[in-house]
Order: structure tokens, then C-alpha cells, then sequence
């Protein structure tokens, strides 16, 4: 794939790849990772990863992020596993977006699959909705006891 992929000529791969993940950290995504696999495989330019804690919330990201891309007129391959709710794949070409239940996620373990692949830093402003969502995460968590 190439950053002028037909479906979206105005948007690179990339720029594409943060506009899904605002959609998915907008449903309360977690743990997001941005793999590069330009050069490392033909099937696609990046995988996004993120998480959810439960399979409504993987249901709840995924069907946000195919209402975002929508809108904004990405056009969609194929999208599998969203009603089941446990590993939820969302094919943009370019851009597949990976959206995984936690222990679904730790077993299949894609990050390490493509542990030699560079990993993407996010610009400010999704770093610091990333970081509120780990503080909220971890408040949670200490709730609980």
C-alpha cells in the first residue's frame, strides 16, 4: 500500500491511522500501539492496536471508529469479529485497526509477532488523551480495593 491509497487520496497512511485512533480513544480505547510495517509486508502500511476491557466496549470502539471513518469517507474492506465482541479487526487498506479484549490481546500477542517493526510516536495531543486514559485506568483499579 502506498500513502496514496485510492480511498482517501488526501490522507496519508499515517494521518489516517491517528484520525481512527482519536475515534477509538474517544470510546475509551486503551494501550494503543502504532506498528509501521511499510517495507516489512505488502498487506498493509500500519496495524493499530488498542484495547477494551469488556466486549461491549470492544463492540462500543469499533463500531465508533466505523462511524468516524465513515464520515470522513474511508473507505472499509472488510470488518470481522465486532459482534462477537472478543477481537474485532477493521480493514482500511493501509491502516488495519486491531481492537482487542485484554487477555484475547496477551494471547495472540501481535506486538511481539512484529517485534522487529518500529513502533509509531503519537503527536501531543493523543499522548496526553493516552495518558489521561492510563490515570483513569489506574484510579479504577485502586477503587476497587
Amino acid at each position: 500500500m502506498s500513502n496514496s491509497d485510492k480511498t482517501s487520496p488526501l490522507m496519508s497512511s499515517k494521518e489516517k491511522a491517528f484520525l481512527l485512533l482519536r475515534s477509538a480513544l474517544s470510546k475509551k480505547a486503551m494501550e494503543p500501539v502504532l506498528v509501521r510495517l511499510i517495507g516489512l509486508t505488502s498487506i498493509t502500511d500500519y496495524f493499530l492496536l488498542v484495547s477494551g476491557t469488556s466486549a461491549k466496549q470492544v463492540q462500543a470502539i469499533a463500531e465508533g471508529v466505523l462511524e468516524d471513518a465513515k464520515r470522513n469517507k474511508i473507505d472499509r474492506l472488510s470488518a470481522e469479529g465486532v459482534s462477537q465482541g472478543n477481537w474485532a479487526l477493521l480493514d482500511y487498506g493501509d491502516v488495519i485497526v486491531h481492537i482487542f479484549r485484554k487477555p484475547i490481546r496477551e494471547f495472540y500477542d501481535l506486538e511481539g509477532l512484529w517485534a522487529e517493526a518500529p513502533r509509531e510516536s503519537f503527536p501531543a495531543d493523543i499522548r496526553k488523551e493516552i495518558d489521561l486514559a492510563a490515570e483513569r485506568e489506574e484510579e479504577e483499579i485502586y477503587e476497587d480495593f
